[in-house]
Formats: C-alpha cells, sequence, structure tokens
C-alpha cells in the first residue's frame, strides 16, 4: 500500500483560488493588526493603538475590497468585470483620500503607526492573497488547434 504525500484538494471550482486568496488575506490581516497594536501600543501608547487600528482599516480595506470585487466579478462578462474593476478602484481611492483627509484634522493617533501598518497591510495581506492563490490546484485543459486540410478545405 503506497500513500501520497498531502497536498491540497483540487476541486472544479473556478472560485476556489480568489475564495483561497481571500482567507489568507483575512489571516494576514489579523495577525498583523494584532501584532502591530501591540507594537505600536507599547511604543506610542493610546496614540500608537489609535494609529494600528486605523492603519489595518485603511490598508486591508484596500486590498482586501480588490478581492472581493474580482470574486464578485468572476461570473460577469468581460467587459462588465472591468468596468466593475476600475469603478471600485476609483471609489477605493476616493474613499482613501477622503479618510486620510479627515484624519489630518485629528490628533488622536500615531502618524507613524497608521503609516507602518497601512505598509505593512499593503505587503503582508497582498503576499497571503498570492500565497493563497498559488496553494491551490485547479485543473485546467488545453484544447488542441484545429488542423485545415488543403485539399478539401473542411477540418
Amino acid at each position: 500500500m503506497s500513500t501520497s504525500p498531502a497536498l491540497p484538494p483540487t476541486s472544479d471550482d473556478p472560485d476556489l483560488p480568489l475564495r483561497a486568496a481571500l482567507r489568507y488575506g483575512l489571516i494576514g490581516l489579523v495577525v498583523l493588526t494584532v501584532v502591530s497594536v501591540v507594537v505600536a501600543t507599547l511604543a506610542a501608547g493610546t496614540a500608537g493603538l489609535w494609529g494600528a487600528l486605523l492603519g489595518a482599516a485603511i490598508g486591508g480595506g484596500f486590498i482586501l475590497t480588490t478581492a472581493v470585487v474580482v470574486l464578485l466579478g468572476a461570473k460577469l462578462p468581460p467587459s462588465t468585470a472591468g468596468l466593475v474593476m476600475l469603478a471600485s478602484w476609483v471609489g477605493k481611492l476616493l474613499v482613501a483620500l477622503i479618510v486620510v483627509a479627515v484624519l489630518q484634522q485629528f490628533e488622536f493617533y500615531d502618524r507613524v503607526a497608521l503609516f507602518l501598518t497601512v505598509v505593512g497591510a499593503l505587503v503582508i495581506v497582498l503576499g497571503a492573497e498570492t500565497y493563497g492563490v498559488l496553494r491551490q490546484k485547479v485543473p485546467y485543459v488545453n484544447v488542441p488547434d484545429q488542423v485545415v486540410d488543403d485539399d478539401s478545405g473542411t477540418a
């Protein structure tokens, strides 16, 4: 009796890589948030806590929104999916700019903790999503090109 090494299961579900990316991205964001909150609170007190929480919300929300939009738009026609992606990107950018502009008026958070957590969220969540996609085994089929017979003109 032989055993095979434990590999991730294969599935015919085309959304499996996208759902895995979202799952790994959320896990990465939760871990980053906990670590950032602890480090920032130790370094800057309550202001560091708020900076880390705001940074995780801004950075993680920005990246995870893309994964959600791609997952929801996967079943749409390509032109519609492209339009949805473009609109979501513009919307995310506007929301991020408005949030940062509003936060400029307040002093209750540590700006260094906010910045470092946003950058960390962008790197870690994107890396976790990439890892989630690459871990999935999705079968695919190559269809051979049809050969045209020159004498009869049919395939």
